[in-house]
This record gives structure tokens, sequence and C-alpha cells, in this order.
């Protein structure tokens, strides 16, 4: 059954920002296992590659979840509002 015109361009919106965020997980997976030999200064005593590849990736893998839902709960909302009215 073919989606609804209504909801077009509601999930070409959700499609993009997935596409996105998909890509800064890619660039930030890639970038820390690339990278992280090189940046060899100190943050709080450790290794900043080590830092990056045991703490930085997991806080942007866990604010690319916040992004998305905070992004989509607006996105929902204004949907609602629409269909409200």
């Amino acid at each position: 059954m073919p989606m609804p015109t209504s909801h077009t361009p509601y999930w070409r919106h959700n499609l993009r920002l997935i596409s996105a965020l998909l890509a800064v997980w890619a660039v930030v997976t890639v970038g820390v296992g690339w990278l992280g030999p090189v940046l060899t200064f100190q943050v709080f005593g450790w290794p900043f590659g080590y830092w990056m590849a045991s703490q930085g990736a997991l806080l942007v893998f866990c604010a690319l979840v916040a992004i998305y839902a905070a992004l989509m709960n607006r996105r929902d909302a204004d949907e609602a509002a629409l269909q409200d009215d």
C-alpha cells in the first residue's frame, strides 16, 4: 500500500536527518581509528587518541541519539499540531 502523500515530506525530512547523523557517526568512527595514533598530546594525563577512542566517541554517539530524539520530538509535535487544525 503506498504511503499517503501527506506523510511524504515528514519521511523525507526524517531520512535526511538520519543520513546526516549517520554521516557524523561514520566520520567519528573512522576518524578515531585513523587519527588516534597521530593525536599524541595529553588530556587529563592520557594521550588524546586513547581518550577519544575510549570516551570521546562514546559521548558523540550518545549526543547523536539525544539530537535525533529532540529533533524528532519537535517534528512530531509540529505534525500533531498540523493534524489538529
